[in-house]
Order: structure tokens, then C-alpha cells, then sequence
């Protein structure tokens, strides 16, 4: 499928029979709307909320997502005051999708560190906070966190490692004397069958080698558990002859069909330019294939 528009860390849902993409645009979190995944390149922007114009939740609106729990609409999006040591998450919350949303403020996670890329995860009848974030307060490398919470609000325990970059490809375009920190970030839960896998994203995601990895809880695993994990050895998904830099993803199903949507670079060397995508994917088993970007 070509692309379905500009943009950066896709978040899709479907609701009510409409599929919903939540997007940062600028200081503002916006959502579109349409009954088919290839009108939301076409749908206008409807405003959420608006980021007030100083303050430590003021700039560096990243990555929003929004979740339909008990009832109850959620946002969590990472944010800080224009220095990017300071980028905290947030949590916004209403009882209609189209608001007003409430600024419930930082969500405080346990230690206080650097951390983008949340999201809200249920499983096995408890609920999780999953993130990337730093381990001190010096950006040398960017970890998958995963914490227990008491409601959508509230964290409830400390945070837990459960990734870091080891992998030779996980490192690339980054890690090197005087380069950038190397990186897992962007996780997203994936489950089929009772079986919980994250997909996330690694490398450089500046360079064209930016790419998807997986985790996979193993049968019986406590989530809050590193040793439950087991990670894939290599990519999931990454780049083609085509399509470059494909990572943070979000994944949606209609009646008939799973999607993948996500971004990717415009061409080659573009970096941070990026179109949203989206295409099918299938199963083998309970592990997910995605095949090649296209």
C-alpha cells in the first residue's frame, strides 16, 4: 500500500467500526477518523488538546496514544519544557472521545528517568505500563521498561528492564565513539492466543537501518519478570530496496484482516522525514509474520 500520509509514530485504533489515528502535530494531539484505514490520510484533524505554551509539559509533544478503557478515554504522550532530558510522560483523560480532555499531569513512574514511547497494556487480568526510557540520567542507550499499575492513573510498583539494545543490528547507526546512544523503543503489545509478544523498534531512528524487533513472553511468564521474555534474534521487519527506516508500529484488525501500520523514511537518507503506512500481516501459529515493507 503506498503511503497514507506524512507523519511520525502512528497510533490506530478501531472503535465502533471506525478507525481511529491518533497524531502529535506540532504541540497539539489531534485525532482523524474514517470507516477505512486508507481515509485517514484524507480525514481532518480533530484537536484533543492543546499543550499550554510554557511549562514543563510545553514542548517536544511526542508519540501519542490513545486507549478506550473501562469506559473511559485516555492519552499518554510523552512531553517536557523544550530540553529533551526533561521528557516525561503525561496522561490525559475524558469520558467522550472527543473531549475535553483532562491533563492529569505526570504519570509517575518509579525511579523518575527520561522515558518516551508509553503505552497502556492488560494482560492476564492485570494491568501494565510499558515504555522506553534511560537507565541513569545521561543518554547512552534507550531500554524497554515495563511496571504494574493500579489503574490507568496510577503505577503501582517500580519499573523493570525487560530489553536493551545487545544485538549487532539493534546498534546500528549508533553506539559507536562519539555517536548517538544506542536504542529499543517504541513498544507495542501484540497478543494472539494468550500468547504476548512486544514489538519494538531498534537501530538508529535517524538512519535508514532502523528496523522492528520482537519479544515473547514465555507460556506462564509474569510480564514483570525479565527472564519470562525471550527476544528474536534478529529483525522482524526492516528495510527493502524501497522503503526505509520502518518502525514504531501500531496494529489494528478489521472483520477479515490484521494490519501493520507504521512509519518509514521518504527515501533514503531522510531521517526523521517520514510517511505512515500500513499493510497486512499473517500468522504462524502465534508468532506474527509480517513480511517485507512494501
Amino acid at each position: 500500500m503506498s503511503p497514507l500520509c506524512t507523519g511520525a509514530d502512528p497510533w490506530v485504533i478501531r472503535h465502533e467500526g471506525q478507525f481511529l489515528l491518533c497524531q502529535s502535530h506540532h504541540n497539539e494531539v489531534a485525532i482523524r477518523r474514517s470507516e477505512t484505514l486508507r481515509g485517514l490520510g484524507t480525514a481532518t484533524p480533530e484537536l484533543l488538546w492543546q499543550a499550554p505554551e510554557t511549562g514543563a509539559f510545553s514542548q517536544e509533544i511526542w508519540a501519542p496514544e490513545l486507549h478506550f478503557y473501562q469506559n473511559r478515554w485516555y492519552v499518554y504522550v510523552a512531553a517536557d519544557d523544550g530540553d529533551n532530558t526533561n521528557h516525561r510522560m503525561i496522561v490525559l483523560h475524558s469520558k467522550s472521545l472527543r473531549g475535553p480532555y483532562e491533563f492529569a499531569g505526570k504519570l509517575s513512574l518509579t525511579p523518575d528517568r527520561w522515558a518516551i514511547d508509553g503505552t497502556l497494556v492488560s494482560f492476564g487480568g492485570m494491568l501494565y505500563f510499558l515504555w522506553s526510557g534511560w537507565e541513569g540520567l545521561e543518554n547512552t542507550a534507550q531500554h524497554l521498561y515495563i511496571c504494574p499499575m493500579a489503574d490507568p492513573l496510577t503505577p503501582s510498583g517500580e519499573r523493570v528492564r525487560i530489553s536493551s539494545p545487545e544485538f549487532a543490528w539493534e546498534k546500528r547507526g549508533s553506539g559507536g565513539p562519539g555517536q548517538l546512544p544506542t536504542i529499543n523503543e517504541g513498544p507495542q503489545i501484540l497478543e494472539h492466543n494468550g500468547t504476548l509478544h512486544i514489538i519494538y523498534s531498534a537501530a538508529g531512528s535517524w538512519c535508514d537501518d532502523y528496523c522492528l524487533g520482537r519479544l515473547t513472553l514465555m507460556p506462564g511468564g509474569d510480564p514483570l519478570d525479565i527472564s519470562a521474555w525471550q527476544k528474536h534474534p534478529e529483525p522482524v521487519f526492516e528495510k527493502t530496496e524501497t522503503v526505509f527506516g520502518p518502525g514504531h508500529c501500531s496494529f489494528v484488525s478489521d472483520s477479515k484482516q490484521d494490519w501493520i501500520v507504521y512509519h518509514s523514511a521518504r527515501h533514503s537518507g531522510a531521517g526523521w522525514d517520514r510517511v505512515i503506512r500500513a499493510q497486512p500481516f499473517t500468522w504462524k501459529g502465534d508468532i506474527p509474520e509480517f513480511g517485507r515493507p512494501d
